[in-house]
């Protein structure tokens, strides 16, 4: 009996690999960035190809940390950054051009074209998602209009579509398996949410060929194994953990909701990485939102119905911490912001709204940018640091705030996750905006948990749900200490900020 699952976890600043025992816990972990392209303003990209070099340099660096044998892997899970979209020729192995990133902006004329038959909610009631730039489809289109031969061999079936997961499974079955799952391909703005396939009319009013797009499967069962064969050119070595089966797959914030075991309608999530994704699952039905969220796929376990979850995706969190440390040089380290946020007593009456991309949800605003509003004399790089960390906590609670109203459920507590929630600050300033408990997990490495989850009970190394539910541990919990009325003004400031930002382009 093999010991471990191993997940993938590629996201938007880097790729991992981790090894989890049956309890859940990480055995090993190797980590890489890859480079952060801007070629213009709004403009953000990625190289396929260095990021499945990379994906390759952690697989073999975790095995050979924790001396663990190809034989002990059961199984391999893949999550991934959602709606980056790579578009490759299928007999070359190589990207047309860069991946054009979910942040990235250029389609927004697009959008606004197609929004002129129908409105922003054009394709709302099918895909459970708002006509915006931060979606695959509309990437897909600007591809095939802007990259020589990307059209005339899509329309061939040479050219291939997909988001990181299919990329990476792509290339990791020796170019055989084109697949994504419910939850990747829920983001593309192309599959119908009842259906759970491409939608014939939306594809047509996007002119996107059918035979470019991946096959979309449940996000457990086994897509293929890790293949023999060598890799890229630029990437010489034999595929490590040849014959292991790739049989997890979902997007890291929908892995982040399975991996926090929040597997009853209700439950939710949030996941503070380079943006910001609250979760809830909803249920078996998709719960359409009048308040500015996204209907979305949770997960789906083999051939068990669909669970579908509402979302509130924030563009700009622990991005707005690299952008304080990298553009202005105010920290070094991104841990930094905590210890200067601490040298001041409150924000200095500064907002800082990270509209960098837009406005996400509740707005879904993308000619919005980013502004710091009420300085004066008195202000200096503290109050900059703790504004920036506050925007995170109110960008959560206005989407709290929509997915309440959306569900009709209160929220009694938040699971939380990703790389911020050790920033005591910060986790204390969200339960205190919040007003209920922030609860953090034993194992905070959840996005990667989840696919692992699903990749494990893929091959019955975990029986079912029950027997992940026993995995999940409490490790902290912060409950909120602010008066009412504190509360209240902060908010209500906030607010009056974000109005500042708006029809900027």
């Amino acid at each position: 009996m093999s010991s471990y699952v191993a997940a993938i976890d590629q996201g938007t600043t880097s790729t991992r690999f981790i090894v989890f025992d049956h309890g859940g816990d990480v055995v090993v972990v190797d980590q890489k960035e890859h480079q952060q392209i801007y070629p213009k303003p709004g403009w953000v990209e990625h190289d396929a190809l260095q990021i499945w070099e990379r994906t390759l340099e952690v697989m073999t660096g975790a095995l050979d940390k924790g001396r663990i044998l190809p034989e002990q892997i059961a199984a391999i899970g893949v999550t991934n950054q959602r709606e980056t979209t790579v578009v490759w020729d299928r007999k070359t192995g190589k990207p047309l051009c860069n991946a054009i990133v979910w942040q990235d902006t250029r389609t927004h004329d697009l959008c606004k074209k197609l929004a002129l038959k129908g409105g922003q909610d054009r394709f709302r009631a099918a895909t459970g998602l708002p006509l915006a730039t931060y979606f695959s489809g509309p990437k897909i289109r600007w591809i095939l209009d802007h990259v020589p031969g990307a059209s005339a061999g899509a329309n061939r079936g040479d050219v291939l579509f997909g988001n990181i997961d299919t990329w990476l499974i792509w290339n990791l079955t020796g170019r055989e398996a084109h697949v994504t799952d419910v939850t990747n391909a829920s983001r593309t703005m192309l599959m119908n949410l009842k259906t759970l396939d491409w939608d014939d009319e939306i594809l047509k009013a996007l002119g996107i060929p059918r035979k470019m797009l991946p096959q979309i499967k449940s996000s457990s069962e086994i897509y293929g194994t890790v293949a023999a064969a060598k890799t890229s050119a630029r990437a010489r070595a034999a595929l490590p953990l040849q014959g292991v089966p790739i049989c997890g797959d979902l997007g890291d914030q929908q892995a982040a909701l399975f991996g926090q075991a929040c597997f009853k309608a209700g439950e939710a999530k949030n996941t503070y990485g380079t943006g910001c994704f609250m979760l809830m699952n909803t249920g078996e039905k998709p719960v359409k939102s009048k308040a500015g969220l996204l209907t979305t796929l949770g997960y789906k376990i083999g051939k068990q119905k669909a669970v579908y979850a509402l979302e509130g995706s924030i563009a700009i969190a622990g991005a707005l911490i690299q952008w304080l440390r990298d553009n202005l040089g105010l920290i070094e380290k991104s841990s930094e912001v905590e210890t200067l946020a601490k040298t001041v007593k409150d924000n200095g009456g500064i907002y800082f709204v990270p509209a960098f991309s837009g406005l996400f949800a509740p707005y879904w605003k993308s000619d919005a940018r980013g502004a710091i509003v009420g300085m004066t004399r008195y202000a200096n790089q503290g109050h900059i640091a703790r504004a920036a960390l506050e925007a995170t906590a109110f960008q959560t609670r206005e989407v709290l705030d929509a997915m309440e109203k959306d569900s009709g459920v209160k929220l009694s507590s938040l699971k939380v996750d990703g790389g911020m929630v050790f920033n005591e600050l910060l986790m204390q300033f969200q339960a205190d905006i919040l007003d209920v408990p922030v609860v953090r997990p034993k194992v905070a490495e959840t996005t990667a948990l989840g696919a692992a989850y699903a990749a494990g009970l893929a091959v019955g190394f975990w029986k079912d749900t029950d027997d992940l539910q026993k995995n999940w541990g409490r490790d902290k919990e912060w409950k909120p200490k602010m008066d009412p009325q504190t509360r209240t003004d902060l908010y209500a400031g906030w607010k009056k900020a974000v109005t500042r930002t708006f029809d900027w382009v």
